[in-house]
């Protein structure tokens, strides 16, 4: 495959990256022979890199799967449309663009509108994947993403839960979401970003555009578990890896009580 961004992926970032997509698609048992997968892309690095490493799987015919490369416009701004649009043609991916009103529809709701809107998006790309035959539909989810989840939900919400690599659908039957980034951190993936010169969209939603990243990163509590592990870390250095093990290796004869 004539691509030199992919190129990198198996070069420089083969153990880093490419290895640990692998490992996560088959210790979880993320893909099989015969699915059809709608790799959801958000216009941000980690949804880019997830369709190039798809390309990828699909061209050593590692699996017997079919492939859409979906994007759902959820009311951009022509400029943020565009940057999607360029980034999948510099980068190779056939995506497909629907439309859809939700930033609309959640710009004058006031109690937990990310959230909100985080669920229609997910629903309107499960209908979408379906529509078009898919059986699964994957997400860019990382492993940076899956333990700040683990410490976010221990330290806010007082339960002990985690983001997890693999779930049905409650309301799309026989449709599966997935996260093949699941062991890849986002250190590597920044690196990969950087070390091809790209630049992709952040959050590009109503309520940010109108002031800059750093004011609205303050006061996300995700930002704040994010560095609140960077800062741990330089005293402990595996802390990653400790709290992402904390929720395979539990005991359950230790907990004081257990929710079914």
């Amino acid at each position: 495959m004539n691509n030199s961004y992919i190129a990198s992926i198996q070069n420089e970032y083969l153990q880093s990256i490419w290895q640990p997509f692998l490992k996560a698609i088959e210790d979880y048992k993320l893909v099989r022979d015969g699915d059809n997968i709608a790799v959801c892309i958000s216009g941000g690095k980690d949804s880019m890199l997830l369709a190039l490493l798809f390309m990828m799987l699909k061209e050593k015919g590692l699996y017997d799967i079919g492939i859409t490369y979906l994007c759902m416009d959820p009311g951009y701004t022509a400029a943020n449309r565009a940057m999607i649009e360029h980034n999948a043609s510099l980068l190779g991916i056939p995506i497909e663009i629907f439309e859809s009103d939700i930033f609309e529809s959640v710009f004058t709701i006031e109690k937990s509108p990310c959230y909100l809107c985080a669920r229609m998006r997910r629903g309107h790309l499960y209908k979408n994947a379906q529509d078009r035959g898919c059986n699964k539909i994957a997400l860019g989810h990382h492993f940076d993403d899956v333990i700040e989840t683990i410490l976010m939900s221990s330290l806010m919400s007082g339960q002990t839960r985690t983001m997890m690599p693999r779930l049905r659908s409650e309301n799309f039957e026989g449709m599966q979401l997935i996260r093949p980034l699941y062991l890849v951190s986002e250190r590597d993936i920044i690196s990969w970003r950087e070390k091809n010169g790209l630049k992709f969209l952040a959050c590009a939603c109503k309520f940010t555009e109108h002031i800059s990243t750093a004011e609205h990163e303050s006061d996300s509590k995700r930002l704040l578990v994010k560095r609140l592990i960077e800062s741990l870390e330089v005293d402990i250095p595996n802390i990653r890896e400790n709290i992402f093990k904390s929720s395979e290796k539990i005991d359950i004869q230790k907990l004081i009580s257990v929710k079914k």
